[in-house]
């Protein structure tokens, strides 16, 4: 009997880091999100370089596939942002899913535009992160425009 106990005490012991380890990796990679997305809307390559891992696959709304290191260069060519930005993004409907070392974040991105002539932009995108010496950061981005409904 007291062997029985002992192994419940011990599982219990064992299994609250696991829930206070999830739920502060949940806050990380949605502060991470979310600082990304405000450095991205005022053109920060700090925001970029920071979020998106060295052997990043990134695929586009438009279809088109590249890496961390095009993503950056292209940002080297970028006119100066304006301020304010010409649209800020920010995440809806974040949708994280843990699997020890590995997330998966699925949310909706909103451009909204400064001009309010513009349209807003939705797109759907799903991010998987990789945590490598208790960082977390992006191997693999894919964004869909998402359809308007009627």
């Amino acid at each position: 009997m007291f062997r029985l106990i002992a192994t419940l005490i011990v599982g219990l012991l064992v299994a609250q880091p696991t829930v206070a380890n999830e739920s502060q990796d949940r806050a990380t990679l949605t502060d991470a999100l979310n600082t990304f997305l405000a450095g991205a809307s005022i053109g920060d390559v700090t925001a970029h370089e920071v979020f998106w891992a060295d052997d990043l696959v990134y695929t586009s709304s438009a279809g088109l596939r590249t890496d961390r290191a095009a993503i950056l260069a292209s940002m080297a060519n970028a006119p100066e942002p304006t301020n304010p930005p010409a649209r800020g993004y920010k995440g809806e409907d974040i949708d994280i899913r843990l699997y020890d070392d590995v997330a998966i974040v699925a949310f909706t991105l909103v451009g909204t535009p400064s001009d309010s002539d513009a349209d807003v932009m939705r797109y759907l995108n799903t991010g998987t992160f990789l945590k490598r010496d208790d960082r977390w950061q992006v191997v693999a981005w894919q964004a869909t425009h998402k359809a308007k409904t009627p």
